[in-house]
């Protein structure tokens, strides 16, 4: 850091082919309420318009965008990237796709500072195309130890959704890449193993698109397997704060999302990730009588499993049609 700033407020955006949404993303940062805020962005080796956007708008406006270049290093060494230019005491995600309410950094900022807390976290909601709840989602009240086994349970909470202290961020190194599509999971597990203290905001202040991604679409199985690999990790390398689960519970908490994503991509006839997540699960999940027709049939290779899925599938339609 060059200058640090008790007051600023670093946004950290990375940005790779979001030409159609940047604009107003990076709007979205300049129209908030909180008056010191800075905006870094990472142009990931955009190829879609995106680049041009980007030197237009910080030409625009000259010293509120810091504007850094990296070739296709991926979201999270882009965020990491970002962060190593930042000169704020509090830190705040906003991807290329997303936005905020206007008074969304105020409102959290001054939460933090109401509370004297180290981490702010408000509600958020889906917006876009693909969009399958567009419901306004409110957190509950939480603290750190309430907050991990929720987060070992469920999804974690939209990163644009938080202000964090740059302390937390520092004594972290930013995010890990190794499992590249679960880092804002990890990131929030890692935090919390620190027992920060959290605040919430009620309302609703963070956006998030959901639109189809085309060819940068990643398999379930892998979204899944990521998912997995934090949870362990962070339960083996943080085992007082698992220490009120019985094994039993804990390993449910790790490994149960395995069979059931394996029959969700099952019944969306999605064979390769279904394939995938059997064969895992009947190495680490609990499972039953039940489903071991479908555990076997997955150690089978992969195109001898698609052709008994599609065969299964055509008795079964036959059998409904007469």
């Amino acid at each position: 850091m060059d200058k640090f700033d008790p007051a600023l407020i670093s946004v950290v955006m990375p940005c790779h082919n979001a030409a159609p949404y940047v604009e107003e993303a990076i709007a979205s940062v300049l129209g908030q309420s909180y008056p010191h805020v800075e905006l870094i962005v990472v142009d990931d080796g955009s190829t879609d318009g995106s680049t041009e956007i980007l030197q237009r708008l910080a030409t625009e406006h000259p010293g509120r965008i810091n504007l850094v270049f990296q070739n296709r290093g991926g979201p999270f060494a882009a965020r990491n990237r970002a962060l190593a230019h930042a000169n704020g005491n509090y830190i705040a995600f906003l991807d290329a796709d997303d936005t905020w309410h206007p008074d969304a950094l105020r409102q959290m900022h001054g939460a933090l500072a109401a509370d004297h807390a180290d981490i702010a976290y408000c509600g958020w909601q889906a917006i876009g195309v693909a969009a399958t709840d567009p419901n306004p989602q409110v957190p509950p009240v939480l603290d750190a130890d309430e907050a991990v086994g929720h987060f070992l349970e469920h999804r974690p909470w939209p990163i644009n959704s938080m202000l964090i202290r740059r302390q937390f961020v520092d004594e972290l190194r930013g995010f890990s890449e190794r499992a590249p599509t679960a880092m804002d999971h990890d990131l929030w597990l890692r935090m919390l193993a620190r027992q920060p203290r959290l605040v919430r905001v009620p309302d609703v202040l963070a956006f998030y698109r959901r639109y189809p991604r085309g060819d940068l679409h990643i398999p379930r199985w892998r979204q899944v397997f990521d998912a997995v690999a934090v949870r362990r990790d962070f339960a083996r390398h943080h085992p007082e704060a698992v220490a009120r689960f019985t094994p039993a519970r804990l390993n449910e908490l790790i490994y149960a999302p395995l069979l059931r994503e394996a029959y969700r991509c099952h019944w969306r006839n999605e064979t390769e990730s279904a394939r995938r997540l059997f064969r895992r699960a009947f190495r680490q999940s609990d499972w039953k009588a039940g489903d071991l027709k479908h555990l076997v049939a997955s150690l089978l290779p992969a195109p001898l499993y698609r052709n008994l899925v599609d065969f299964v599938t055509r008795r079964r339609s036959a059998r409904i049609e007469g």
